[in-house]
């Protein structure tokens, strides 16, 4: 079996002990590169200032090498916060108002991908599989083949990928999609995303569907398809079992002890749709007066990108919308909304999915969301709660016993809520199970599995 390389912007290595830090994703790849054997290179998340980053920090753990290199003070601004996060991740979430396009940042973006490939290079075996992660190293594989490498190399997008109308108003789109096109599977999220890939070939006029899930541009072949991220389901839900019995939880049980509890779990991001929803709530409360003290929203909301100045602003911005709500509707003793900044362990979380009468994940764009898939997870089977979700995120594709909303739409979520709290177990428990089901059987392997499997395949 040839081994496999997995590239991505970071990578989970190894803390003191031996141990991988927690996360479907991490704990899927890590299995695959055991039973393989391979290599897993990216950045180490550190600067070496102003100097040339020392050669790669390389780390043994059984059959898995952890390939690390730093970068420079230059290569993380205009490679990381500049062209991937001001540019590239606005303009896949439809936010052409915030894509800072610069031409300093867009070279910055594609000499680190270089920078990746000349690291990269001198580790590959002639019949190593080489996965390429995320769209902060599209350009690898081109420049891969630049450098002579022949082997089957495919990318995953864990984020969406746009029409093309949004697409085309970044100016070095041609690249982008050029870049695509030197792999030979491009991994989608949804068929949505794949459909809108193939549209922007088409609207472009560099490429077209051969069939089969087979592609032409820019002179090469290769294959696309949707390949829906999952979790580690099973293992998940029994994480949520035993974490019914930690003193948080306990805590929390005993704090929100005659109300139901509402649970919103974000990345503090723009694409998350958090100020929408809070009106939503607020609307809820409104509309349903007799909810007053009865329900307890509990948003938790760790910093992200905080040295990037629109999400301080945006973190700011939520906190005070959290407050004025709780001013307006709460009382001596009740707080409506529970705002919380900052990350909390993942086995506190599991407990507090299933302490939950409503999941509420309300994305304005989203490749994916986990969050959705581990709120199901969570579950009592006999009294679980109910899921309200975006109809833009990638996962009300799949999760169709949930309740889905437009999040743009402020009193269909407070509607959406008010079902929610006053549904039926029987209803609630049919909505669980088909989404259980679902989850159970498109896990994070068989993820890992199918990709791999039509990667492999000529």
């Amino acid at each position: 079996m040839s081994r496999l390389v997995v590239v991505s912007n970071r990578v989970p290595a190894p803390e003191k002990g031996g141990i991988v830090p927690a996360g479907g994703l991490a704990v899927a790849l890590k299995a695959a590169l055991e039973e393989r054997g391979g290599i897993w290179m990216g950045w180490s998340g550190k600067s070496s200032g102003e100097r040339e980053p020392e050669p790669l920090n390389l780390q043994q753990q059984g059959n898995i090498t952890y390939a690390l290199t730093d970068l420079t003070d230059t290569d993380v601004e205009e490679y990381y916060h500049g062209f991937a996060n001001r540019v590239l991740w606005p303009i896949c979430h439809y936010r052409l108002d915030l894509a800072e396009y610069g031409r300093k940042e867009m070279a910055g973006y594609f000499r680190v991908n270089r920078f990746f490939a000349h690291r990269l290079a001198p580790l590959i075996q002639p019949d190593d599989v080489i996965w390429v992660h995320d769209y902060h190293l599209i350009p690898l594989a081109a420049e891969l083949r630049q450098m002579g490498l022949r082997n089957r190399i495919g990318f995953f997008l864990h984020i969406p990928w746009p029409p093309a109308d949004v697409l085309f108003a970044m100016p070095v789109h041609e690249e982008i999609m050029r870049g695509l096109s030197h792999y030979d599977l491009v991994g989608f999220q949804t068929d949505h995303d794949l459909e809108n890939f193939a549209g922007c070939l088409r609207r472009e006029g560099i490429g077209g569907e051969l069939g089969d899930g087979r592609f032409s541009a820019l002179g090469r072949v290769f294959k696309g398809g949707a390949y829906s991220i999952g979790i580690e389901t099973a293992a998940f839900a029994e994480f949520a079992r035993s974490a019914e019995r930690h003193s948080a939880v306990r805590k929390a049980r005993k704090s929100i002890e005659g109300r139901q509890l509402i649970i919103g779990v974000d990345r503090l991001d723009y694409s998350k749709g958090i100020t929408q929803r809070i009106d939503a709530f607020e609307r809820f409360i409104l509309a349903n007066p007799g909810q007053t003290g009865q329900v307890t929203y509990l948003q938790i909301t760790p910093k992200s990108r905080s040295e990037v100045p629109e999400y301080e602003a945006m973190q700011k911005m939520v906190a005070e919308q959290a407050g004025r709500v709780n001013g307006a509707l709460g009382a001596i003793d009740w707080v409506p909304i529970r705002y919380i900044n900052r990350s909390i362990g993942r086995h506190v979380l599991a407990g507090l999915y299933r302490l939950a009468k409503v999941g509420l994940v309300t994305p304005l764009r989203d490749g994916m969301n986990l969050v959705a898939k581990e709120y199901v997870a969570a579950q009592d089977p006999e009294d679980p709660g109910v899921l309200v979700l975006s109809r833009f995120a990638g996962a009300a594709r799949e999760l169709k016993g949930a309740l889905l909303v437009n999040p743009y739409d402020v009193e269909s979520t407070a509607n959406a809520l008010a079902r929610s709290l006053s549904m039926p177990v029987e209803d609630r428990r049919e909505r669980w199970k088909q989404m259980m089901d679902h989850l159970l059987d498109h896990d994070v392997s068989r993820w890992c599995e199918d990709f791999l499997r039509d990667l492999a395949a000529k």
